[in-house]
Formats: structure tokens, C-alpha cells, sequence
């Protein structure tokens, strides 16, 4: 089904009724995940409209459905740190959220069968929590409703784009439907944003190269519950196969903050060497006894695990995130390795900023789409992506190096970073997307 409002697909409709809009220019975007819904509600908020394309077909909801947990160990989870809560605050959509949403007051980080160990605790570095653990899919249907409800954002799914021409003053994207025989359709705009994932489409379009490097890992995720309650800590364990997380998530009727909610459901990220994934998926006991295995008693004992998905890891960079009128976005920009839930969040970053670049433009009376404005943009954010992918990099290369010097090296720097003054809370920022 096409959610969208109006049948009548041309710029010119779209600005017509776009009364609100501060600009009758016209934001393109290809991709409907939670990284383009939510930088369509961040462009919303400056009062700048766009049509947002996804290929996949989008469920029928309505704010009045049943939004209980229906699926209690069946879910991916979101790691969203205090920057993307904040994010979310400022275009009115955290009191939406936040039902759902678990925060984070402490993180212990260790190795298996090493001495090296660290916390970080929200108290110590005066923050209301590290961050928050989602569902992702309550994080998406919150989006996707408030997208259906902004008037300045046009819906259109079951659209596959099958090309990008960029003229001097505007980017025609061209598409087809999936259920309908139609003719191929086209939109114009001001400018294009590519948030249409690691295989982007328009990437390749756009002739964008891709430098790529194979983990040879496989994430496993998942949900599983503990006969400990969570108490709000979000456990890293690094392990000879890879980093493993077990993130505090909600009840079905609570967030873990009383005596009748405590919260036994976590959220877990198995990093296994390619090839081994399937004894994990397939057998709970196995996973069970493996995560006991690798976490101890940190977690309490694992009692019970949902289904769970197997996700190989590359890291995947565009050797450029700028052409023309053009942005990518997202996962097309840089799909990273999942230790320390940075990925979403510095898309969140890059969205945020590239919205705030543009409503700037629109006050000025100026092209949103103009190149140097893009390209502006896509310095602004190398020292943020950089440091975010060398980070991820260190700590997965780092931790699964086999050398004992190196592996004394890393604990003794753990017990560093849990010891020696300022150096928490300069890791705690970065970490929280606060420093970026």
C-alpha cells in the first residue's frame, strides 16, 4: 500500500500543501528505515518538506492500535545514547518513546578469563543514564506514525528507484512500484539523501564507490531473560570469539523501575566467528550455556532465549558521501561493526546536523541543495565518523588479538580507564555522542 497523502505525485502538489513549509523546496529521500523517517521529521521540525521512498511495504497502523510488547523474547533492540534521546526531544518524540525505553545507569566492562575490568557509573559521572535500549520495533512504528501524521512528509512505499539525473538547479529520482504495472514515475527536488542501507541503491547509481572490510564475524541478536533483575547495567564482555553485550530492556508492563517490575529481559549481541552461527540459532540450550559460560554470574543465570537472527559483519564506508546534489546517509554512508552501539547513533548525528545545515539555508533564502552547502556538511562530519570508526575498529582488533602482550596491554589499560581521574568522563561523553 502507498502511504502517502494525495494521490498526485508532482513537486508542484506537494508544495501546495505543504502550507507549514518554510521553503517550497523539496527534499527527496530514498529509504523509509528509522534513519530516513526519522531525518524527514527532523526537516519537518525546521519546516521543510520532503517525499520519502522505501522499497519494503509499509504495515497498516493507527495511533489507536494495541502497543503492548506481543513478542516478550522476539525483538532487535536499538543502544540510543543520550545525543539521539536528545535528538529525539527536540522534535517532541521522546514522551512517544520512552514507554518502551529502558535507560542505562551503569556499564561493566571485562574480559573473559582476564583480570582487566572497568564500570562506569551514571552517579559518578552526574548523567541521568548513559542512554536508553529500544525495541526497534516500537522505535519504528513511532516513527512511521508520526511521518503519516506531519503534513510536510509524503509517504510513498513498494517503490524501487531505478534511477538519479541531477540538473543544475534540481535531481530527478525515478521509480516503479512493486504492485502496480504502471509506467516508471518520477519526482523532483532540491536535493537527494541516500538512507537506503549498506547496499544502497542509489549509491550505486550515483557511481559511489565503497571501500569494505570482512569482519569474518557474525552478530547474533537477540532477547533473552535472567533470574537476576537487570538493575539498569548494560554488561560488555569481550571474549576470544568476539565483544559481547547483554543491554537491560523493558518488561511486558514495565521498565524495571519498582519491585514489581524489575526487569529480567536483556537484550544480547553474540559476536561469533562466521561459519559457527548456526549451533547458536538453532539450539537454546547451546546459546544458554554458552552465554553462561562467557558471562558468569554478572547476568544472573540465563533462563530462557527468543528467536534469534544471525547478521555477518563488514564494515562498509562510501569513498564519498557527497555528489552533486546528492547525500548518502546512513548506513549507505558507513555500516559499522555493532560493538558499542555507535552506528545508529552517529547517523542520528549526521542527520541532525544536515537538517540544522539546511534550515539555515532556507532562513538565508538559499539553495538547499546547493553543492558547496553539501559538501560543507560532509567535512563537518569526518572528525565525528572517523573517530566513531577507528573507536569500533580498536576495540573489535584489539580485544580479539590472540598476542599475550597484547592482551596484557589491553587489561592493564582497562584497570587504567577504571583507575586514573578525567579519563572516564572524556569516554563517557564520546561515548553518549555528547563530544562529537
Amino acid at each position: 500500500m502507498t502511504q502517502q497523502k494525495g494521490s498526485n505525485l508532482s513537486n508542484a502538489t506537494n508544495q501546495s500543501k505543504n502550507t507549514k513549509a518554510m521553503t517550497e523546496q523539496q527534499v527527496l529521500i530514498a529509504g523509509g528505515g528509522h534513519v530516513g523517517l526519522s531525518f524527514a521529521l527532523l526537516l519537518a521540525h525546521h519546516g521543510i518538506g520532503s517525499t520519502l521512498l522505501e522499497k519494503m511495504s509499509y504495515p497498516t497502523i493507527s495511533p489507536s492500535d494495541d502497543a503492548k510488547r506481543r513478542h516478550y523474547l522476539d525483538s532487535r533492540n536499538t543502544a540510543l545514547s543520550r545525543r539521539t534521546v536528545q535528538i529525539y526531544q527536540e522534535i517532541g518524540l521522546w514522551d512517544e518513546l520512552q514507554s518502551h525505553a529502558c535507560r542505562i545507569d551503569a556499564v561493566q566492562i571485562s574480559e573473559q578469563g582476564s583480570f582487566g575490568r572497568a564500570q562506569l557509573n551514571k552517579a559518578e559521572e552526574r548523567v541521568e543514564s548513559f542512554g536508553q535500549v529500544m525495541e526497534n520495533a516500537w522505535l519504528g512504528r513511532k516513527l512511521l506514525l508520526a511521518a503519516q501524521q506531519e503534513p510536510l512528509i509524503t509517504l510513498i512505499d513498494n517503490a524501487n528507484v531505478t534511477a538519479v539525473a541531477q540538473q543544475n538547479d534540481m535531481v530527478t529520482l525515478s521509480f516503479s512500484r512493486h504492485s502496480e504495472k504502471d509506467d516508471e514515475q518520477q519526482l523532483q527536488g532540491s536535493v537527494l539523501v541516500a538512507c537506503d542501507g549498506r547496499d544502497s541503491t542509489v549509491r550505486q547509481l550515483l557511481n559511489i564507490g565503497t571501500t569494505t572490510y570482512d569482519y569474518q564475524q557474525t552478530a547474533i541478536v537477540g532477547v533473552v531473560e535472567t533470574d537476576k533483575p537487570h538493575e539498569h547495567v548494560a554488561i560488555e564482555r569481550f571474549s576470544p570469539a568476539g565483544p559481547l553485550a547483554v543491554l537491560p530492556l523493558t518488561d511486558p508492563e514495565g521498565d524495571g523501575n519498582d519491585d514489581y517490575q524489575k526487569g529480567y529481559r536483556r537484550s544480547v549481541v553474540w559476536v561469533c566467528p562466521t561459519g559457527e552461527e548456526t549451533q547458536y540459532l538453532e539450539d537454546d540450550a547451546h546459546f544458554l550455556a554458552t552465554l553462561q559460560q562467557a558471562f558468569g554470574a554478572r547476568a544472573g543465570t540465563f533462563i530462557a532465549a527468543g528467536r534469534r537472527g544471525a547478521y555477518p559483519l563488514t564494515r562498509v564506508l562510501a569513498d564519498k558521501q557527497v555528489e552533486g546534489r546528492c547525500v548518502i546517509m546512513g548506513n549507505a554512508a558507513h555500516t559499522l561493526h555493532p560493538v558499542a552501539g555507535q552506528g545508529f547513533n552517529l547517523c542520528m548525528r549526521d542527520a541532525h546536523v544536515l537538517a540544522q545545515m539546511m534550515s539555515r539555508q532556507v532562513l538565508k533564502g538559499a539553495d538547499i541543495g546547493d553543492t558547496q552547502l553539501l559538501k560543507r556538511y560532509e567535512k563537518a562530519r569526518q572528525t565525528d565518523q572517523k573517530r566513531v570508526i577507528r573507536f569500533c575498529d580498536a576495540v573489535v582488533h584489539g580485544f580479539t588479538h590472540p598476542n599475550p602482550a597484547v592482551k596484557l596491554a589491553r587489561n592493564v589499560a582497562l584497570v587504567a580507564f577504571d583507575k586514573l581521574p578525567n579519563i572516564k568522563p572524556l569516554i563517557a561523553n564520546y561515548a553518549m555522542g555528547l563530544k562529537s
